[in-house]
C-alpha cells in the first residue's frame, strides 16, 4: 500500500523519530465518567437505523479486551521513555482502562437485548491473543495502527453529526466521550514507537509499520463486517438485504469507511505523525455536546489508578 520512501522520504521519517511532533500544549485528562445506567431501550438506538446501530454494537464488542491489551502493550515500555511521555501514557492508561470498563456496561447491555455477542468476543479474543504470542515490539507496532483507526473513526464520529443523528441521547454521550478520549491520546502509542525504534534504521521503520498497517486494517474491515453481519441477523435481517445494506451504509450512506479511507492511507507516508491532522477542535465540540447532560454523572473520585478486572486498573509503577 503506497510508494516505497525516496532518500528524501527515510530522512523525514528519521526526523520524526528524533521528535515527537504531538502538540506540546496537549493535556491527556481521563474523565472517570460511568454510564453504566444508560440501558438501551432499543435495538436499533442510532435513530432506528439497524445498520448504524449494529455498527456502533460491532465495534464496542471489541473495546473491553482490546483496551486491555492496548494497556498491556504500553506499561512494557514506561520505564524506557522520557518523563513527559511517561506521563502521557499514565493518562493513556487510565482513559482506556475507563473505556474498557464502560463499554463492558454497554455489551452487557446489548445481551440485554437479547443479542448473542459470543461469535463477535471469540473473533476479538483470537486476534488480541495472535498478538499477545508476538514480540513486545510487534504488539507496540499493533496497538499504534489500532489506535489510529479508532483514532481516525472517533474523528469521523464527533465531526459527521449524521453518524449519531437522532440516538438514544444516554448512548450518544457514550460514544461522544469516547471519541473525544480517543483523539486526544492518539500520538502517545505513535510516540512510544518513535521512542524505542529511535536506534533503527527508518527504511526498517517505515516498513514495519506499514506492512502492519496493511495486515490489521484489512483485518479489522473483515471482522467487523462479520461481526455486523451477525447483529443484523439476530436482528432481522441477513442475505442480500444485509449485504448491500450494509455496503451502501459503509461506503455511500454514512460512509464511516469510506470517508476515513484518506486518514488511514496517510499512515503509510514516510515521516507520518498522528497530530499532522490538528483535530483538536473535535475534542471541545464533543464535550460540550454531552457534558451538560452528563454533569451529574461525573464521579467525585480522582481517575483510577488500577485495573485488574474491568474495574481495577492494573499498576504502571
Amino acid at each position: 500500500m503506497g510508494i516505497a520512501p525516496t532518500i528524501a522520504d527515510t530522512a523525514s521519517e528519521l526526523s520524526a523519530q528524533n521528535k515527537s511532533a504531538t502538540p506540546a500544549d496537549l493535556h491527556i485528562q481521563p474523565r472517570n465518567l460511568n454510564f453504566a445506567r444508560a440501558e438501551i431501550d432499543r435495538r436499533r438506538w442510532v435513530g432506528g437505523d439497524p445498520f448504524a446501530s449494529a455498527f456502533f454494537n460491532a465495534l464496542s464488542v471489541t473495546f473491553p479486551e482490546g483496551e486491555l491489551f492496548f494497556i498491556d502493550s504500553l506499561k512494557k515500555f514506561i520505564k524506557r521513555v522520557p518523563p513527559k511521555l511517561r506521563g502521557e501514557i499514565r493518562a493513556f492508561i487510565q482513559q482506556e482502562a475507563i473505556h474498557s470498563r464502560e463499554h463492558h456496561c454497554f455489551n452487557e447491555h446489548l445481551k440485554d437485548c437479547d443479542f448473542d455477542i459470543t461469535l463477535l468476543e471469540q473473533d476479538i479474543d483470537r486476534v488480541v491473543q495472535t498478538i499477545r504470542g508476538m514480540s513486545e515490539y510487534d504488539q507496540l507496532v499493533a496497538t499504534m495502527c489500532i489506535e489510529h483507526i479508532t483514532a481516525i473513526l472517533a474523528a469521523e464520529v464527533i465531526g459527521n453529526p449524521a453518524h449519531l443523528e437522532n440516538a438514544d441521547e444516554d448512548q450518544r454521550n457514550l460514544w461522544l466521550w469516547h471519541a473525544s478520549e480517543e483523539i486526544e491520546h492518539k500520538g502517545v502509542a505513535y510516540d512510544t514507537w518513535l521512542h524505542v525504534t529511535k536506534d533503527w534504521n527508518p527504511l526498517k521503520c517505515w516498513f514495519v509499520r506499514s506492512s502492519f498497517m496493511a495486515r490489521i486494517s484489512l483485518g479489522f474491515a473483515k471482522n467487523r463486517t462479520r461481526g455486523i453481519l451477525e447483529l443484523l441477523r439476530q436482528d432481522g435481517i441477513s442475505g442480500p438485504r444485509a449485504w448491500f445494506g450494509l455496503a451502501h451504509h459503509l461506503l455511500f450512506g454514512k460512509a464511516p469507511f469510506r470517508r476515513t479511507l484518506r486518514p488511514l492511507l496517510a499512515f503509510f507516508k514516510p515521516g507520518f505523525h498522528p497530530w499532522d491532522i490538528d483535530d483538536r477542535p473535535l475534542i471541545k465540540l464533543a464535550e460540550s455536546e454531552y457534558e451538560a447532560a452528563i454533569m451529574d454523572d461525573v464521579a467525585s473520585a480522582a481517575p483510577p489508578e488500577d485495573l485488574d478486572s474491568i474495574d481495577q486498573l492494573q499498576k504502571v509503577a
